[in-house]
């Protein structure tokens, strides 16, 4: 594909659907809680997702899935696997259980180094179903199931399935690639796994650290006392207006207790921002440095307000 004759990809890059994954990541924390969450500590094994030479596809299908399933937690769930023609990489049928029917595209019988990753996104779908955690719109819970599959350490099979080269171009879910490694590298940062010996993909990989290049700058941002000096600035220049700028992920509002400082109504100021980890929104007055402690995700941050 060539725009103004340059060659462009049909697959979609960027950060396109960022709020609605860092809204899931929230999502998960408020349904697992922190303990849950530190359940999911160990990723999914690169050797678990593998496929011998000989191996029977039915039989390899089942172990993968079976795999994936002690992974993510639900033990009592069995996953039963076919193959047919169809235009999706995979779908799943959610029902009571405890068995789920998972039908497969054709093209896996023949390209099973990314079998494991299209199991591990109906596996995790099938997940979310027992959870009772979904999110209104088909597109928007498609999402989730991304991010939550790379959040809770099976995902990073769908990013090491992206390949792009001059002949071929392949992508599995519906999160970009970067939005992928973006996942991936929050979840780094709360576990402190790294995946980077993992990828096979060396596109994969270059999405990864693109990815993680924002979760990095995250933690960064004001009024967080680890922001650059621009970020100070910019902070600095907005509470003196008592206005955030557009595009700024904190604001300040009314302060109900009359703990903080400012313009207003008497009763002071606060400013409110997303914590870095699970993206639950703090409040804190505005009275210069503090340490503030996240109730959902425990994370202790020093902020300067």
């Amino acid at each position: 594909m060539t725009r103004n004759g340059r060659r462009t990809s049909p697959v979609e890059h960027g950060f396109p659907h960022l709020d609605t994954v860092r809204a899931a990541v929230t999502a998960l924390f408020r349904r697992l809680s922190y303990e849950g969450i530190r359940t999911y500590d160990t990723s999914f094994s690169p050797a678990d997702a593998a496929f011998a030479a000989d191996e029977d596809l039915h039989l390899g299908a089942h172990r993968v899935a079976s795999a994936i399933v002690g992974a993510l937690r639900l033990p009592d769930a069995r996953m039963v696997v076919c193959f047919r023609a169809m235009e999706q990489a995979a779908t799943v049928e959610l029902a009571a259980g405890p068995e789920y029917f998972i039908e497969v595209n054709d093209r896996f019988r023949t390209h099973r180094r990314d079998l494991a990753a299209a199991l591990a996104h109906e596996v995790t779908h099938v997940l979310l179903h027992r959870l009772d955690l979904r999110f209104p719109a088909t597109a928007d819970n498609e999402i989730l199931t991304d991010t939550a599959a790379a959040y809770l350490g099976v995902g990073w099979l769908l990013l090491d399935a992206y390949r792009e080269d001059e002949l071929t171009h392949q992508k599995l879910g519906y999160l970009t690639p970067e939005e992928f490694g973006y996942v991936l590298a929050r979840r780094a940062l709360l576990l402190g796994e790294d995946l980077s010996a993992w990828f096979t993909s060396p596109q994969a990989y270059e999405a990864y650290v693109r990815g993680r290049a924002l979760a990095e700058r995250e933690l960064h941002r004001a009024p967080l006392a680890a922001a650059d000096r621009a970020e100070r600035r910019r902070y600095a220049r907005d509470r003196r207006a008592g206005a955030a700028a557009p595009g700024a992920s904190y604001r300040f509002e009314p302060d109900p207790a009359g703990t903080g400082t400012g313009a207003g109504t008497g009763t002071g100021t606060r400013v409110s921002f997303p914590c870095p980890v699970c993206g639950q929104r703090l409040r804190l007055p505005l009275r210069g440095p503090v340490r503030a402690r996240c109730g959902l995700c425990r994370t202790v941050l020093e902020c300067d307000t």
